[in-house]
């Protein structure tokens, strides 16, 4: 059997493999017996680590994938009648097969997104009806950190939303399944705009910065949720061999593997960004413009679809919004200078003048 050349691709962070120093923790931890289901050594030492991470109340579950960590956190922290505010482009709105709706029964409360964030005019335009049977109770406030359009929360806008929430009888759920390149981005830690700031619930994302399969729930404010362990299994979320969904975790948190990488991912974009923008600034790329900043690891760009679709002839990315002629390109941890380069050379052999 052939192994093919290897390729890179602009389409996901998912479609980056694994780090060799993740695939060396599986290997450490694949040594003798353990016992299953998170009663591991691995496993525990996750745990202080994520304690350390986040708080000394903090807990952490984890999952096989991002929609189990999204699921199972937002229903763990409301009865069957209650609804989650978010914004219309939200991964759990727009990217979860439904499964919030169909798994848990929870409604999904939706407000347009400004620059890919919730604002707190859009949570307070669906915080009311508190009280009133005919309309589903507002009891979370999920938000995700990077945004679905690349942008990033600071701390301060957090804190103002989760006062907001919290203020209404509403826990606040962060969708971090980029939060590394998040913390890169703000060269902050993980509590600084977590923990410090009033966020009760993270789903951690691991598998777009390195790693095979694993990502995992942080419970924060362990008053906020209720079940975490039955509905973890009741959502076929409970791995027996833990250890190696937990190695994998652990792993970026062992000498800033996790950090480096998305710092890494995040420079690349800006690389890209920036000698694009030169590019446009300079005449040299009619047609291509942006359509958001680009603060972690992608880049939006809008172009005809002409031109997207010969461009992907070499590259692969996905459409956005076709309609609008959007685009998203997004730089993994394993994104090269050379990558760029040679994008940026087929991007002016398609667009330049």
């Amino acid at each position: 059997m052939t192994t093919p050349a290897p390729t890179r691709s602009f389409a996901s962070d998912n479609a980056a493999g694994v780090h060799p120093l993740v695939l060396r923790a599986l290997e450490d931890a694949n040594g003798g017996h353990q016992t299953s289901y998170g009663r591991d050594d691995v496993t525990s030492r996750l745990a202080g680590t994520i304690r350390a991470q986040f708080g000394e109340r903090a807990e952490v579950f984890p999952v096989f994938n991002g929609t189990g960590a999204n699921v199972i956190a937002l229903t763990a922290a409301m009865p069957r009648w209650g609804g989650v505010i978010a914004t219309h482009s939200a991964h759990i709105n727009t990217d979860e097969g439904g499964a919030p709706e169909r798994v848990s029964g929870l409604k999904l409360l939706t407000t347009p997104a400004v620059d890919g964030k919730l604002t707190p005019e859009g949570l307070l335009s669906q915080a009311g009806g508190r009280g009133d049977e005919h309309h589903a109770q507002p009891l979370a406030v999920s938000i995700t950190q990077s945004s679905e359009l690349g942008t990033v929360y600071t701390p301060e806008e957090i804190r103002t939303l989760a006062g907001l929430a919290h203020e209404r009888g509403m826990v606040l759920h962060v969708d971090g399944a980029r939060l590394w390149n998040a913390a890169a981005s703000l060269g902050a830690s993980f509590r600084e705009f977590t923990t410090d700031v009033g966020v009760d619930l993270v789903s951690l994302g691991a598998t777009k910065n390195g790693v095979m399969a694993a990502e995992a729930v942080v419970v924060i404010n362990p008053d906020a949720v209720e079940g975490m362990a039955y509905l973890r299994k009741m959502s076929m979320q409970l791995a027996s061999k833990m250890r190696f969904i937990s190695a994998q975790i652990q792993a970026l948190f062992d000498d800033g593997l996790g950090l480096e990488l998305a710092r890494h991912a995040n420079a690349m974009a800006a690389l890209l960004r920036s000698r694009l923008d030169d590019a446009i600034a300079r005449g040299q790329l009619g047609g291509l413009s942006f359509s958001h900043a680009t603060q972690a690891n992608a880049l939006f760009a809008v172009l005809d679809n002409a031109a997207a679709d010969q461009l992907r002839q070499s590259h692969q990315f996905y459409d956005w919004d076709r309609a609008a002629g959007e685009v998203r390109w997004m730089c993994a941890f394993d994104t090269t200078e050379d990558d760029i380069e040679q994008f940026i050379a087929d991007i002016h052999t398609v667009l330049g003048r």
